[in-house]
């Protein structure tokens, strides 16, 4: 559908928020706990996080979840009973005070999951998110969202878009049909559109890298010494990973108990060292340097040629959560 603007006053976003948890719906926002902002769910809106850039944890894990059970069983003697993950029915989420680059997110992880066959449960359980984002006003070094073919007000992933306007009102661009409808169950919260300019509200991201060009080096760069320089303090502790929204890795774990069972799709990542070893011993990434190798190339260059996205956007959390303080953007400058 064309995008739809309309003005949301503030005192009018909580009534919004308020209308949302009356209907039953579950809604997970940034949320302050100890010294981390991450998404959890809410209950009020006081309890919404304001002052930060980015949540730690990113809004993957909504349909994408750390651990999932996929099917369980139990056997007798005459036959065995399969109780299929994907028969369930999820609940609706709202996804409040996501970024534009955690919502752009959402288009690879969903490629990545219906790039061969389709995932049945991913797939029931975004059908089931609305996704209300709101622009950056702020930015800080780790952030790179336009170096990927992003930006601070990047419209891509969200059903909704809010930007907040120097009069502390918020421009709504309203880009799905799931956003629309939002609109039309609360028709007395949107007004016509302010003609305040979005772009002198968004935070000013310099670009600090081409996406495509680093595509056309990269194919020439296996055998560069940059990653073993690159992944020398690297610990391999998959930090990185869980905190990317477009990670997307998993293992598929059996727990058995007597006749009974389930198998689970848990979190996965590329930079630990037995991710890729063989039963034989062999390791064909045998070094934190192949393994580091693969984390770029899968992001910057596989995926971008394969799904005609890259499989990063821009966030900085892998930067900002690294023990050993590798930052991404030295290896990606740096090629």
């Amino acid at each position: 559908m064309q995008t739809e603007n309309y003005l949301i006053r503030k005192s009018s976003l909580e009534k919004l928020f308020n209308n949302l948890i009356g209907s039953g719906k579950t809604v997970y926002a940034p949320k302050v706990k100890g010294k981390l902002t991450l998404f959890d769910e809410v209950n009020a809106f006081g309890e919404i996080a304001e002052d930060y850039i980015v949540t730690s944890n990113s809004a993957k894990e909504i349909v994408f979840p750390r651990a999932e059970k996929l099917f369980s069983y139990h056997k007798s003697k005459e036959k065995a009973e399969i109780t299929d993950a994907a028969n369930n029915t999820f609940p609706d989420v709202i996804l409040w005070g996501t970024r534009p680059c955690d919502a752009a997110a959402f288009i690879p992880l969903t490629d990545i999951f219906n790039s061969d066959l389709k995932d049945i449960i991913f797939n029931k359980r975004k059908d089931k998110v609305l996704v209300l984002s709101f622009s950056c006003s702020r930015s800080d070094d780790y952030c790179f969202c336009t170096s990927v073919n992003s930006g601070p007000g990047n419209i891509a992933g969200s059903d909704v878009l809010f930007t907040k306007l120097t009069t502390g009102d918020f421009l709504a661009e309203v880009i799905t049909e799931k956003g629309k409808s939002l609109v039309d169950e609360n028709k007395d919260l949107f007004e016509v559109k302010s003609e305040e300019s979005k772009e002198s509200n968004l935070a000013v991201v310099a670009s600090r890298f081409n996406q495509e060009e680093i595509q056309a080096k990269l194919k020439d760069l296996f055998e560069n010494p940059v990653w073993d320089d690159k992944s020398r303090a690297c610990l391999g502790c998959g930090s990185c990973s869980y905190v990317c929204p477009v990670c997307s890795c998993f293992d598929i774990q059996d727990e058995a108990h007597g006749n009974k069972g389930i198998r689970l799709r848990c979190w996965d990542s590329c930079g630990y060292g037995l991710f890729t070893l063989h039963t034989s011993g062999h390791n064909p990434r045998n070094t934190q340097g192949g393994r580091w190798r693969q984390r770029i190339l899968h992001k910057f260059l596989y995926m971008p040629n394969k799904s005609k996205v890259a499989g990063c956007v821009g966030c900085g959390r892998c930067s900002r959560s690294c023990p050993a303080d590798i930052n991404i953007l030295d290896t990606l400058t740096s090629l």
